[in-house]
């Protein structure tokens, strides 16, 4: 295990404590000594992982931790320029896009300078796609999922038929051609999928919903048969 890679493991096993643990106890789970492990965490401090704790006591890491010039291992640098550039091309938001690529660009500015060279000319390439134009502003609905609010909606049916439905979503899928927003359809008194290019009208309706986001996500991905999100 290269030095990097330890660092990175040790950065993991702090994430995943809630309480200080031994200095004794993260050494034998990494396969070093004690006196290395003091050495590592001080570079992760010296390179702003807020670490606390003492030899005898215990570290533990505390929340808000900002990414340090190592974070990332080259393949998960490509996954992410991957994903950004997936999302700048195929999902035709320009604000989730520049949002892709912001979050990219405040990553390669901690990197040292061989990963950010990943960064620049990583070889995973995503394809133009032709995407079903739709009429209602997409971010409107990733707002109104977020704010968990209702939405009332203009829906046309597979078969033609034009139907008003009061929703509340909760998540978005995302595929080749086309989206859909997955949410409680009060009409229906279940869960429904629906394609967004074939919503003609949307509005939010500035009322939380009754149900915990999440608690719906869940249940949905138990009927449909889908690991947790």
């Amino acid at each position: 295990m290269s030095r990097t890679e330890r660092l990175l493991s040790l950065m993991e096993l702090l994430r995943g404590r809630r309480v200080p643990v031994a200095g004794a106890e993260l050494a034998r789970e990494l396969g070093i000594s004690l006196r290395t492990l003091y050495r590592d965490i001080a570079t992760l401090q010296g390179q702003g992982a807020d670490i606390e704790g003492e030899a005898g006591l215990g570290y533990v890491l505390r929340p808000g931790f900002t990414l340090p010039p190592l974070m990332f291992s080259a393949d998960e640098i490509e996954a992410l320029v991957l994903g950004s550039r997936w999302v700048a091309r195929r999902v035709a938001d320009d604000r989730l896009g520049k949002a892709a690529q912001t979050a990219l660009d405040r990553i390669a500015a901690v990197l040292p300078d061989g990963l950010r060279d990943t960064v620049d000319n990583a070889t995973l390439l995503v394809a133009n796609g032709e995407v079903i134009p739709e009429v209602v502003d997409f971010a409107m609905i990733r707002d109104a999922i977020r704010a968990e609010h209702k939405l009332r909606m203009t829906y046309r049916t597979p078969d033609g038929a034009v139907t008003e439905r009061v929703v509340w979503p909760f998540a978005v899928g995302f595929f080749d051609k086309v989206r859909m927003v997955v949410g409680w359809c009060e009409l229906r008194a279940d869960f429904r999928s629906f394609r967004i290019d074939r919503i003609s009208q949307a509005e939010p309706l500035g009322a939380r919903y009754p149900r915990r986001r999440a608690k719906m996500l869940a249940e949905w991905n138990a009927r449909e048969g889908r690991p947790p999100a």
